[in-house]
């Protein structure tokens, strides 16, 4: 029974997060008593035997305690589960608490408790779509020819491209999908994953799933239009660019890829908690803090830069202060490529808008415009909104009102061309 499982799963999770939380509180302790007693220097070395002795079999105890009784739970529930309960990822608040859970230790959720790890998969009715011709012919008995795919970022879920949506002026809960379905013939089609993983690992999954979807689709496939939503985007590009590389067909149906609030050159929130890592590092009172904070997730990592490619970060020293040396990769040929970036303020070059951005993404990382790498955005491709933070892009009237006049009319994309401001 998933729920069973999954209530196995969290009380393991629970158990080994806090045995982590004593280990943290037992180095740090032990590293502060040793900076004391090599102070006092020999005359201490009794009275420090004596209590690293009974301060080592204390916290030994008691992080077997914090371990064990949530291990020991969550197997007793997971046994005497009944059947008719639903499943954690069976209700809105359950599936965004995975969300949140995968994103910050989705990696390790994958290798140690695969049953709280979300498998990338197409969503229909709140559940999984496997990517056959049956299933998929049962979950969207209206396929068009034209497909929309929807990519969410980093802790979210496919729900969350329904935030808000009652915001919406003349049709309530309207979303994008809903009007790109309405007004141009898509079918939308979201995808969940483990956004805790590596992007170039998601890109690779994404790649082979969207190769299987386009062959066992209901109809012939004559279009498909990506959009994603910031870790959502890069995951795009890296499918885009392991897709051509293996000869993938779907990339050659591929005509429009919109970036929503996308850090095309990393972010800098991800990138300060790196450099606290690295500084609580040094020391080794901080030291346990900072090996906290290392166990951050891979796909959070990698988003201090925007790595797509497993060469950004496989020969990377994880204990090194994070730099840009992130491969480029181009845009799908054929494809027209947007962007949309978002400030809390009006206009996109205050001071305050550099740092803040929307929150999570300056929007010159969303324009894909820095000093060392610049995205190849044609003129008119590329749309600032103000007065908005990184969430408002999922589901705001300017945000579908702008898609849509690109996905009507798509402009001519010749390469080299930037992004207008």
């Amino acid at each position: 029974m998933e729920s069973a499982r999954e209530a196995g799963a969290v009380g393991r999770l629970v158990g080994d997060g806090l045995a982590g939380v004593v280990a943290v509180v037992r180095d740090t302790h032990r590293a502060i008593s040793d900076r004391a007693f090599d102070a006092v220097g020999p005359v201490s070395r009794p009275v420090r035997a004596v209590h690293d002795a009974v301060t080592g079999g204390v916290y030994a105890i008691v992080r077997a305690a914090h371990a064990t009784i949530p291990r020991l739970i969550g197997t007793t529930v997971e046994h005497g589960w009944r059947p008719e309960k639903s499943p954690l990822s069976g209700s809105p608040a359950g599936r965004v608490t995975l969300g949140v859970v995968n994103g910050i230790w989705g990696d390790t959720l994958d290798a140690r408790h695969p049953d709280l790890a979300t498998p990338m998969a197409l969503r229909a009715r709140d559940a999984d779509v496997q990517p056959t011709a049956e299933d998929l012919r049962a979950a969207f008995p209206a396929a068009t020819p034209r497909i929309v795919v929807f990519v969410h970022g980093l802790c979210e879920t496919e729900d969350h491209w329904s935030l808000a949506a009652d915001r919406h002026h003349g049709v309530a809960g309207t979303t994008l999908g809903s009007r790109l379905r309405r007004e141009f013939g898509y079918t939308p089609v979201y995808l969940r994953y483990n956004t805790g993983l590596h992007v170039s690992d998601n890109g690779r999954r994404l790649a082979a799933l969207l190769e299987e979807v386009s062959t066992a689709w209901p109809v012939p496939v004559r279009e498909i239009s990506l959009i994603g939503h910031s870790m959502g985007g890069l995951v795009i590009r890296s499918a885009g660019q392991q897709a051509a590389g293996a000869g993938h067909r779907w990339a050659h149906a591929v005509r429009n890829v919109v970036f929503l609030g996308t850090p095309h050159l990393g972010a800098p929130l991800a990138r300060g908690v790196h450099r606290v890592a690295w500084l609580l590092a040094r020391f080794p009172e901080s030291r346990p803090i900072g090996e906290l904070l290392r166990r951050r997730s891979a796909g959070v990592q990698d988003l201090a830069y925007g790595n797509l490619v497993e060469a950004d970060w496989r020969a990377a020293d994880p204990a090194a202060l994070p730099s840009d040396t992130c491969t480029d990769v181009p845009f799908l040929p054929g494809a027209h490529h947007y962007f949309i970036g978002a400030t809390l303020g009006g206009r996109p070059h205050d001071p305050l808008a550099a740092v803040v951005g929307d929150l999570l993404v300056p929007f010159s990382s969303a324009a894909g415009r820095g000093d060392r790498r610049r995205l190849p955005f044609p003129a008119g491709n590329g749309r600032h909104l103000g007065g908005l933070h990184h969430l408002d892009l999922l589901n705001h009237p300017a945000v579908h009102d702008q898609v849509c006049a690109w996905l009507a009319a798509p402009a001519a994309q010749p390469e080299g061309d930037e992004a207008s401001r």
